[in-house]
């Protein structure tokens, strides 16, 4: 498959130097510590672990935070209470606020990193979120006003992370390498969450709630370091990259560069209908994603009977499957990209139908069964099947426009945002009884339905190719006239000839 990748950039580079340049590429593909991107994507795995490692903390935490608890008082009577005597509403407003703050950045997210390049705005961002994260436990105990404050604030600092790292691959990934390379750097979320749950409910059994903050805050603290220092905003400000890996790197993007910087078309673009495309399905994915990541446990353990550690353990399993389909549905679609007859349109919007038409079956099946281990496997299948929007709409911001990708992300994540603030307080008033499990069916009813709404609008208006205000117009006519014939960033070569090509040497 990496052969085959390489080629696409070699046919750029003429005569004996091309030939050289294949062969070098083919014995030192295999050296994945010597390549930078492959580490940049392994540090950016990392970040994105670590992001939602802090944002997930609280979702394990508030359990023991707010359960009844057998208090011993002065004169010997035993009491049950709560350390924090906070009701289901109040729990929602807690548990969505963070994305209080998470909904202010991610335009403004977009501009710092086209403006200051992504890897600083990243590191700011997770490296503030990390030090809230340490003086939480300090901060709930003396007003849950506070307590909400503090969580809005971690996220207006983590809600510049995604622009940051589209902006970030938009000058790094060759264009048949964006989506294994993004979808890398995006799993680490999911296994973030994996490793989080579990060690959040184990720390909070052996040691206290409070120290899953002051854990995770300071791993959070230590990434940021390794971030600033072995990561380059562009391969061209790189120290540590070779020849080899910047020249094929320069070469594979030859014809989607241009000398000329646009400014942000920001009317064509909010007028443009893929881009509606990408938000509406955005925002699709986010309402089931969210409202699992911050219920699930809560539900494991109130509807399903589940103890504290079984739930942390149980509502991890979900993103265990999630942070592989990911990877592998980047892979895939990079694959089928290569091999298929369809248009990068067809196969966006094919990825992103399987995706969201598997998740929306399985929660309605989870509903419906609502019994302990078939709920548990259909949870399990329906968040998987989330990967497969990785090949969707989870690359295409790259495909329309990908000199304004960040700035695409930026203003999809703010409006996708909204279900993070609105489905968990939904909840909170649809679920008053939380061992209710009809009035769990309705929470899981409603994201089915908003899920069939996305797919219905994507495979409607959503594209894969290079839209006319992202294009750059050079000075010579050759370069516009290819342009107009559709030369776009993915792949940038004859169809045909890349086949032949591929076939030829693979």
């Amino acid at each position: 498959m990496q052969t085959g990748l390489m080629i696409s950039t070699v046919l750029e580079v003429p005569g004996t130097k091309g030939a050289e340049l294949h062969e070098d590429i083919k014995k030192s593909s295999w050296k994945l510590w010597k390549t930078r991107r492959y580490i940049i994507a392994l540090l950016g795995f990392g970040g994105f672990f670590m992001m939602y490692a802090l944002r997930t903390n609280l979702s394990i935490a508030i359990v023991p935070m707010t359960e009844m608890k057998n208090i011993t008082s002065q004169n010997g009577t035993i009491i049950q209470k709560r350390e924090f005597d906070w009701d289901t509403q109040t729990q929602g407003y807690v548990l969505s606020s963070f994305f209080y703050g998470y909904i202010l950045t991610p335009i403004l997210g977009g501009y710092l990193a086209e403006r200051f390049g992504g890897k600083k705005t990243l590191a700011v961002g997770i490296g503030v979120t990390s030090l809230l994260t340490v003086i939480t436990p300090w901060v709930a105990r003396i007003n849950v006003y506070l307590f909400i404050l503090i969580r809005t604030l971690e996220g207006i600092f983590e809600g510049v992370s995604y622009p940051c790292i589209y902006s970030l691959w938009s000058k790094w990934a060759p264009p048949l390498e964006r989506s294994r390379l993004l979808a890398t750097s995006l799993s680490g979320s999911y296994v973030g969450i994996i490793v989080s749950m579990p060690v959040c409910s184990l720390l909070a059994t052996s040691i206290g709630w409070e120290s899953i903050f002051y854990v995770f805050g300071t791993i959070g603290l230590l990434w940021t370091f390794l971030w600033v220092q072995f990561v380059g905003d562009s391969p061209e400000e790189d120290s540590r990259i070779n020849n080899l890996e910047l020249e094929y790197i320069t070469n594979s993007k030859a014809k989607v560069k241009n000398e000329t910087k646009l400014r942000t078309p920001w009317i064509a673009m909010m007028k443009s209908l893929p881009v509606w495309a990408i938000i509406v399905a955005n925002v699709s994915d986010n309402w089931g994603f969210y409202t699992l990541l911050t219920e699930l446990p809560k539900f494991m353990k109130h509807a399903l009977h589940f103890d504290l550690n079984q739930a942390g353990f149980i509502s991890s399993v979900p993103y265990l499957v999630l942070s592989v389909s990911t990877v592998i549905g980047g892979h895939v679609a990079d694959w089928f990209l290569r091999v298929s007859p369809f248009s990068t349109s067809a196969v966006r919007k094919i990825f992103n139908t399987i995706s969201f038409m598997g998740q929306m079956l399985f929660l309605i099946l989870a509903a419906y069964l609502m019994s302990p281990l078939p709920t548990t496997i259909c949870f399990t299948l329906a968040t998987g099947m989330a990967g497969f929007a990785a090949g969707g709409f989870g690359v295409n911001h790259l495909d329309i426009a990908p000199e304004f990708a960040g700035t695409i992300c930026g203003v999809a994540l703010t409006l996708a945002v909204i279900p993070g603030i609105v489905s968990p307080i939904l909840t909170g008033y649809i679920v008053t009884d939380e061992e209710s499990t009809d009035e769990w069916k309705i929470v899981f009813y409603i994201s089915a339905c908003i899920y069939l709404i996305g797919i219905i609008f994507y495979v409607s208006f959503a594209s894969g190719e290079l839209q006319p205000w992202a294009m750059k117009i050079d000075s010579s006519k050759e370069t516009h006239e290819e342009e107009s014939r559709g030369e776009t960033c993915e792949g940038s070569v004859n169809r045909s000839f890349q086949d032949e090509q591929i076939s030829s040497n693979v």
